[in-house]
């Protein structure tokens, strides 16, 4: 059975953090010298009382506000490290307060930077083993709650917003044949150490490494020559291997949409697999890194620009955090 996108959207939080509130904060960095290392000028926040499930729900109304019926929906999966409760799922919250049907299966599942690849696997899967017809793919994250003040490694980067995606076994995009990848001896590399299982208790310490940024068990850390390196080892073998399970070269590829980690990153990635700047998408100038929605806000702005149209080939790579990736082709 195909299955295809039949239609995605997306919710940004109001408040505005621009490179020259940063530059105002960290008087070492200029806002051109932070534009010009991430290539991101703006990123937005969530509100102190909004929560990834409340931006997960605002992308939903967006995204039935399209005409779609969601008496459709009989499958809820919700992408998010940042849950609002260690129990119950916050999917099952969504669920009722979207009002969906109380024979909708709903699932949470914490991934991050790969995690919307994973979904529509996941999503998918559901399709065509019968269990589900419409899944509703909800990403949200507010990594921003969890970055530390002084850490202008990460707070340049991270943005928070939330994507809402439709698949279902009609729509504008085929989702084709997916590769996924673990590697979790990496897990260190970017990580939250307290607050789980683990470690439940803040650990109320800090140290500062070579740049000069904070290191806290407490907040967000990552190894930043760790994660680059990791990318430039699995990113070009992950693409190699998407197009061998399409049976497609990358010359017959129309546009790439990488997960939007930083523009560095992404600009040398572009340049190592050989691939032209014309089919290789970039939009995080506006938004910033925001995890598991970075790849459908960059394919939803695709489309409402006419840079990405139905039919085209599109090759989806997510990688990051876990250590994890994913790749897949729509079509």
């Amino acid at each position: 059975m195909k299955t295809y996108i039949t239609a995605l959207d997306y919710y940004l939080p109001q408040r505005v953090l621009t490179n020259e509130d940063l530059a105002q904060e960290f008087s070492e960095w200029e806002a051109e010298k932070i534009a010009g290392k991430v290539g991101i000028h703006r990123r937005h926040i969530a509100a102190q009382d909004e929560t990834a499930t409340d931006m997960a729900i605002q992308a939903a109304l967006n995204l039935f506000a399209q005409g779609i019926d969601k008496a459709g929906v009989d499958y809820l999966l919700f992408c998010t490290q940042s849950p609002d409760y260690a129990l119950p799922a916050s999917a099952c919250i969504i669920q009722d307060r979207l009002g969906l049907s109380k024979n909708t299966g709903a699932l949470d599942f914490n991934q991050g930077c790969s995690g919307y690849i994973y979904g529509l696997s996941l999503a998918k899967g559901l399709i065509v083993a019968g269990i589900a017809r419409q899944v509703l793919l909800l990403t949200a994250e507010t990594y921003t709650k969890r970055l530390h003040a002084h850490d202008k490694g990460t707070r340049t980067i991270f943005g928070d917003a939330a994507s809402a995606t439709l698949i279902g076994t009609a729509g504008f995009a085929e989702i084709g044949d997916f590769c996924l990848g673990t590697d979790g001896s990496g897990a260190e590399h970017l990580i939250v150490k307290t607050g789980g299982a683990r470690n439940p208790q803040k650990a109320n310490t800090l140290t500062w490494d070579e740049n000069h940024n904070p290191v806290s068990a407490d907040h967000i850390y990552m190894n930043g020559g760790e994660i680059f390196a990791f990318t430039l080892q699995t990113v070009p073998p992950l693409v190699a291997g998407v197009l061998a399970k399409n049976k497609l070269s990358k010359d017959g590829i129309d546009l790439f949409v990488f997960h939007q980690a930083n523009q560095y990153m992404l600009e040398f990635l572009q340049k190592a697999l050989h691939i032209s700047k014309e089919k290789f998408y970039l939009y995080l100038s506006e938004v910033g890194n925001t995890v598991s929605s970075t790849i459908p806000i960059a394919l939803s702005e695709a489309l409402k620009s006419g840079v990405y149209r139905p039919g085209m080939k599109t090759l989806l790579a997510g990688f990051g955090v876990g250590l994890s990736w994913g790749g897949v082709v729509v079509l």
